[in-house]
């Protein structure tokens, strides 16, 4: 690699080994090196934020196979690039086509990719920042294995800023100190190549002599004051971070203006109203059940009248989830249960509240002395739901807001000796 290319570019990994992060993928047995000792790739989907390797990932694969790579970006290619790509691949034979941003591909461009991917003419790889269920065609995504990728953490981002300094020819030559990284990490928001790239700047604004890398020094050389949203890069994230902090944080004036900032800067309407969905079940939740309700409708509105119209409602539903009590006890609960199973295994179910639809399951007491609810006062019968080894377990505790409290004093009569309401 020549020394003008990008720092990035020039310690672009090369094997499984060389990347950072990404364990559950590429770690001792797993699938992805699994599938290059085993010499067999499938069409794959990587799913992920910025900068963790997606790219990388599938060069690797397809080089390791010594199987021939085309890449297009769906944000400038088109369905006559996408034809010209597969027919090259028809010639090179037994060809990786990377499409990088996938989601950003309309249907008939994705539908472009269908046919050479069911006669197995290319092996599709894509990647993209956004959940592949609502942006990539159902057809494309049935015949491609999704693999997520996790964000980098901090000890694989600081290695990454020692192993430049230490191995990049150019960067070796400058005799650089990592004194201070808290301004790499922040500003680079865990993009891989964001972070060498700022570290490339600082240093090379340096004039001469040895480099001591510090948070002011970083921060002198940074273009950290962006006021226009960029949704391919780090203020994507940024900004929908601050959105949805500021609808849990109760302030509505601030959601607002994040709001304003993603319109204003095209985001798709549908990336925001799934957004207010997610927010409406787990901070809110049980709290006021009307916010999932009035974000659901939001995204009925967004789905079928798009901008302009959509955003009154998009602004509206801002408003209320900002304005309204929150909880997070669902989803502090859902995390228990999915904990539970997790470590306790597959409990066997109480017999009598088995289902018996045959005779056979009847005479091994599937379903005896169950008691039908709705038959005994108040439409309880104390009863035991929970498996033998699992009695007494208390997963859901009410917060403390109006509508709770209600819960919780129904639930304290029905059931205070044994979960302790």
């Amino acid at each position: 690699m020549k020394n003008f290319a990008p720092l990035a570019e020039r310690l672009r990994p090369r094997t499984l080994d060389e990347v950072a992060g990404q364990q559950h993928l590429v770690g001792p047995g797993k699938v992805l090196r699994r599938m290059i000792e085993q010499q067999q790739l499938h069409s794959i989907i990587f799913w992920g934020p910025p900068g963790v390797g997606k790219t990388t990932l599938a060069q690797i694969m397809a080089q390791s196979m010594n199987r021939p790579f085309f890449a297009l970006s769906a944000i400038s290619a088109g369905v006559k690039d996408i034809r010209e790509v597969i027919e090259l691949s028809q010639k090179a034979g037994n060809a990786v086509v990377f499409i990088d941003e996938i989601h950003r591909f309309n249907k008939s461009q994705q539908d472009s990719l269908l046919g050479a991917v069911e006669k197995g003419e290319i092996t599709l790889i894509g990647a993209t920042t956004e959940n592949p269920s609502f942006e990539v065609n159902s057809a494309l995504l049935s015949r491609s294995q999704v693999y997520v990728l996790e964000a980098l953490q901090t000890h694989d981002l600081v290695k990454l800023l020692s192993d430049a300094i230490t191995t990049d020819i150019v960067l070796k030559a400058r005799d650089i100190t990592l004194k201070e990284t808290d301004a790499l990490l922040q500003l680079s928001g865990g993009d891989a190549r964001k972070l060498l790239n700022l570290l490339e700047i600082t240093v090379s604004n340096v004039a001469e002599g040895p480099v001591v890398i510090t948070n002011a020094l970083v921060q002198e050389n940074a273009q950290k004051k962006v006021a226009l949203y960029d949704k391919n890069g780090e203020q994507h994230y940024d900004i929908i971070s601050a959105f949805i902090k500021s609808m849990r944080g109760s302030d509505p004036n601030a959601a607002l203006y994040y709001l304003a900032r993603m319109v204003e800067g095209g985001e798709d309407p549908k990336f925001i109203a799934r957004r207010l969905l997610i927010l409406a079940s787990e901070d809110i939740g049980n709290a006021n059940p009307n916010a999932l309700l009035l974000a659901t409708a939001c995204f009925q509105t967004v789905t079928m009248i798009g901008y302009p119209e959509c955003l009154h409602a998009l602004s509206q539903t801002t408003i209320y989830l900002a304005s309204s009590v929150k909880s997070n006890a669902s989803y502090l609960a859902w995390k228990k249960a999915s904990k539970l199973v997790h470590e306790s295994g597959d409990q066997p179910v109480p017999l009598h509240i088995r289902n018996a639809p045959t005779k056979l399951m009847k005479d091994m007491n599937y379903g005896k002395d169950y008691r039908y609810a709705h038959d005994y006062e108040g439409n309880f019968a104390d009863q035991e739901f929970m498996p033998e080894q699992l009695k007494g377990k208390k997963l859901y505790e009410p917060a403390n807001n109006a509508r709770e409290n209600e819960m919780r004093a129904h639930l304290k009569k029905l059931w205070k000796d044994k979960y302790g309401y």
